[in-house]
């Protein structure tokens, strides 16, 4: 049976789908049976994967389509209920929101994971995502629990860095990784290169 885990943040640019790509190539690498599930409409987890958006015949959104559908805010929970089986872990990559979509992924999770950038504001908003989990936990799933936080961007020259970490660590007392996710420099120039290409071309 899955252990299904949503990746969770409602403010965007934090890391949620390149820790939901990470970390299921990881468990990949473990042998274990990875299910990833791109629920957020930018789809950048499928594109993450080499997916071409425009291609898929079928997608979560289909599933998905929640306008004045009875018990709404459980039809995630009841799709992945016909494959947990198959799996050792589900993964959800969640939007930059606390919207309709994301309330399914906490329903439908045994845990929720929150990326937390080591950068201004990083605490900014994070006490509404947690009592949309207390509201969650008393209606719709009440074993639901934190898997953790993992800090991303993470620059230990920085004085600020070191404040973040320990503010976080204030914040979520024996739930941050110690494993924390550097900043690339050497990685992102390539990749802002390729968008800025992609878009001179209308790509």
């Amino acid at each position: 049976m899955a252990k299904t885990i949503a990746i969770v943040n409602q403010k965007g640019g934090v890391g949620k789908t390149t820790t939901a790509v990470n970390l299921a190539a990881a468990l990949g690498l473990q042998k274990q049976k990875v299910l990833m599930v791109d629920i957020d409409p930018q789809g950048n987890c499928t594109s993450g994967f080499g997916i071409e958006k425009q291609n898929l015949e079928i997608s979560s959104y289909e599933m998905l389509e929640l306008v004045d559908i009875p018990e709404r805010q459980t039809r995630l929970k009841k799709a992945l209920a016909d494959v947990k089986e198959n799996y050792d872990y589900i993964l959800l990559d969640c939007p930059p929101s606390l919207g309709l979509i994301t309330l399914n992924a906490l329903t439908a999770s045994d845990t929720f994971l929150v990326p937390i950038q080591c950068e201004y504001y990083a605490l900014e908003g994070l006490s509404q995502l947690l009592n949309t989990v207390k509201t969650i936990k008393r209606l719709y799933n009440p074993s639901i629990d934190l898997e953790g936080v993992v800090l991303t961007m993470f620059d230990n020259r920085l004085n600020l860095t070191q404040q973040v970490v320990a503010e976080v660590k204030k914040y979520f007392p024996n739930k941050v990784f110690e494993t924390a996710i550097p900043r690339n420099v050497r990685l992102s120039s390539p990749l802002r290169e390729n968008l800025s290409r992609r878009t001179r071309k209308g790509e």
